[in-house]
């Protein structure tokens, strides 16, 4: 008779495959992590280490006056310039009537920045009358340009201008071995216009001067091609694009494009000053900061060893792994990183610290339900239960991160930037090489001796309070939607009462620059002004001996005041220029972000209404919204600035209480499909009681990251730090007394309206209140 092998042996050698093979993904991602880190440094944003300043000048023409609203024009043109020369998070500001301040952050070519701003882009395309002696030999309506080989060429007026161009893109051809080249595609007008000149050219012989077409930059020939042979006389190109060849490089080939697709400027403008200033924070404010950052991880680090043991030292070692892929993949990319940029890192932190919580819980729950032989295999099927937990968290982050990044701009795509990367870093940290250290270290036969060193072989105290005491905590959902709406309305008479106090980016302000007898730290002067009772001045060095103070609109009074404090912390200060600014929050900007925002929550709305149904879909995007203003609220009601730095914090907040509502209505998803028969309220209750340990957890570990920064820190960071406080303390509630009341009483309604138009009656021949439920099935 021969020997059967073990059924467990196969599963065994499978799993150790899956190991190896997870452990080798986990290796080389760090490896690469390491090497980048090593070879590539991240920029910082102007508020970290400062940068460059340039400030332009408009100019009239014949036909348009630099006045405040062209100069508002020429702004968000340059907004657009900028961001194609890859320079993020940059500040954008019209000082005065006629003048624009730009704050470029990490550029290492101040000079070829400027250049490239003042450039007014004036792209038109003109038919060829033929060639020319001299510059002077021109008839009447003619212009005589240079081509690119210097030869004359007598121009007509132009056919086409940069408003028919819809875009432009550097190209190379590999095939024809051309180089570089611009491919430009025009409106439906402009397609019209390119082709009647082609056609008209089309009609010389090869050759000739007059079959070709010059297209024009800033009064200069950059391309004039002649027509291609086979193009017929009178039909011209179609298609609605056309290259622009050349001996390019591909800087130049990209600089032409991004001027061709970034408009010309309505005015023309000046260069009239460019200087290297200051941090807007100051080294103390960042030491600070990264202390805070410091102090915080390390207590969070410490609650998780404390709470789950080994596998919460080995979470902690995956943490760290997750910052260095979080800085490799920042540095890889090219972006930079800021303040607004260091929300997206802390929302996504917390993402990690939750994946690894949610994974050792269903761990505990396993080992609990003694389903599971051993730790090890606790932990597989904690992995694989928390698995649609965690994708669904992350990919509904992720998606309002896309969305941010490609139709926001300025400190709104800086966030999207980093929440994406974070989000990507988190899952790998939480579910490979959490997973291969985890897995190895409960198959060692010490932790199998003594599975309690663990951390997931007891429920813990939180679960085994509630499995005690098991409270019906949704018996009564509406009232639970009264104390919510009750907390909205409150929240909401903050804002009708004492009003938002918008920041300078959105409002703008005044603009004061001082020449002092010797030279301040901006820390100290930044003391100063906060001790005088400006404590939102942004203060930065300029130059060898200068400072430049932003701040609010301010009265004769109060600016005499700024210029006092300054002089007496500078030894005597002269003011050198004095001017109102715009806001760098531009009135696109904004609009931009509503959008970017408003399509966001539409598409994390439908992608929770796929993945899960409509009616938890609708009841998180509730939630959402009741944390929004309320965290607007508490902000009103303190009288703390609605700046840049509290926006970061509000789309991290946002992020925060959708992956709380995620996480439980997951659980009561896969309640549903075990348990048909129970109320669809006692239900959720059970799925709220489930998942509260994690929330619990998570939350802490938040906390002590966030209430760090808050003590720790200063200036912005502090109030930045609070948002978030309040963020998570407003997003952990409405996930549990908001949304989940809301999910009840819509499934209620929706199942009283299913039974009112079959005419089938509740139990006892009673209709079921909306919001209450009986022992029916769950549809």
């Amino acid at each position: 008779m021969k020997r059967s092998r073990p059924p467990s042996r196969p599963r065994t050698r499978s799993r150790s495959r899956s190991l190896h093979v997870r452990a080798l993904v986990a290796l080389a991602v760090l490896a690469a992590s390491v090497a980048i880190a090593l070879t590539l440094p991240v920029r910082l944003g102007l508020d970290l280490r400062g940068g460059t300043q340039i400030v332009l000048e408009t100019r009239s023409t014949e036909t348009t006056e630099a006045d405040r609203e062209a100069t508002d024009r020429t702004v968000e043109v340059l907004r657009g310039r900028i961001d194609a020369l890859g320079v993020a998070e940059p500040t954008i500001v019209r000082s005065g009537e006629n003048r624009v301040v730009v704050e470029l952050p990490g550029v290492q070519d101040p000079k070829r920045a400027a250049d490239v701003l003042g450039r007014t882009a004036q792209l038109t395309v003109h038919p060829v009358l033929g060639a020319a002696e001299s510059a002077t030999d021109a008839g009447d309506g003619e212009r005589v340009v240079p081509d690119e080989s210097g030869q004359y060429l007598r121009l007509t007026d132009a056919a086409l201008t940069g408003q028919d161009v819809k875009g432009a893109d550097a190209r190379f051809d590999q095939q024809s071995g051309a180089g570089w080249h611009v491919t430009v595609d025009f409106e439906d007008a402009g397609s019209d216009r390119w082709a009647r000149v082609t056609g008209e050219a089309a009609c010389h012989p090869a050759g000739d001067a007059q079959r070709r077409v010059a297209i024009v930059l800033d009064n200069k020939i950059i391309s004039s091609p002649q027509v291609d042979p086979s193009v017929a006389c009178g039909a011209g190109i179609t298609g609605g694009s056309t290259q622009i060849t050349g001996s390019f490089d591909d800087a130049e080939a990209r600089e032409l494009a991004l001027l061709v697709k970034g408009g010309a400027l309505p005015v023309p403008v000046e260069t009239i000053e460019q200087r290297t200033i200051g941090a807007t924070l100051g080294d103390e404010a960042i030491s600070a900061g990264a202390w805070a950052a410091v102090v915080g991880t390390a207590l969070t680090a410490l609650f998780i060893v404390a709470v789950y043991r080994l596998m919460g030292a080995l979470a902690t070692v995956a943490l760290l792994c997750y910052g260095l892929i979080s800085y490799a993949a920042l540095a890889a990319v090219g972006a930079t990183l800021t303040l607004p940029g260091l929300a997206g890192f802390v929302l996504s932190i917390g993402m990690a610290v939750d994946a690894n919580v949610l994974v050792f819980e269903r761990a505990r729950e396993e080992q609990a339900a003694r389903t599971r032989p051993s730790t090890r295999s606790a932990l597989t099927a904690g992995f694989r239960s928390a698995f649609s937990a965690i994708a669904d968290s992350n990919i509904t982050t992720l998606i309002a991160a896309v969305l941010l990044f490609f139709l926001a701009s300025g400190p709104v795509k800086g966030f999207g930037v980093t929440l994406g990367i974070g989000v990507l870093a988190s899952m790998v940290s939480a579910l490979v090489i959490t997973r291969v250290l985890a897995e190895f270290a409960a198959g060692r036969p010490a932790v199998l001796r003594r599975p309690s060193v663990t951390g997931i072989s007891s429920t813990g105290p939180v679960r085994d309070a509630l499995l005690r005491r098991d409270p019906f905590l949704m018996r009564r959902p509406r009232r639970w939607l009264a104390a919510s709406t009750a907390v909205l309305v409150v929240a909401g008479a903050g804002i009708l009462v004492r009003g938002l106090d918008f920041g300078i980016e959105f409002t703008g302000g005044r603009l004061v620059e001082y020449s002092t007898a010797t030279r301040v730290d901006p820390d100290r002067a930044r003391d100063a002004l906060a001790d005088a009772g400006f404590p939102r001045a942004v203060v930065q060095s300029s130059g060898d001996s200068g400072l430049t103070v932003r701040t609010e609109e301010l009265t004769d009074a109060e600016a005499a005041t700024v210029t006092r404090t300054v002089a007496d912390v500078g030894g005597g200060a002269e003011r050198v220029r004095d001017e109102l600014i715009g806001p760098s929050l531009g009135e696109e900007l904004r609009r931009d972000a509503l959008i970017a925002l408003g399509l966001a929550l539409a598409a994390q709305l439908a992608y929770l209404a796929a993945r899960f149904r409509l009616l938890f879909g609708t009841a998180a995007v509730g939630a959402l919204a009741h944390d929004v203003v309320v965290l607007v609220g508490v902000f009103a009601w303190l009288g703390k600035p609605v700046d840049g730095v509290f926006l970061a914090a509000l789309l991290t907040v946002i992020g925060y209480s959708v992956n709380d509502s995620v996480v439980l209505f997951d659980r009561v998803r896969e309640l549903l499909g075990r348990e048909r028969r129970t109320p669809f309220d006692r239900l959720t209750n059970d799925a709220i009681l489930q998942t509260l340990p994690r929330t619990v957890n998570t939350g802490m570990g938040a906390v002590l990251i966030l209430a760090s920064l808050a003590v720790l820190a200063d200036g912005s960071l502090t109030d930045f730090a609070l948002a978030l406080l309040i963020g998570v303390a407003v997003g952990t509630y409405s996930s549990v007394f908001t949304a989940s009341p809301l999910a009840i009483v819509l499934h209620g309604r929706a199942a009283g309206s299913r039974s009112g138009r079959s005419g089938e009656p509740g139990k006892n021949g009673k209709r079921v209140p909306a919001g209450r439920t009986e022992r029916q099935e769950v549809p």
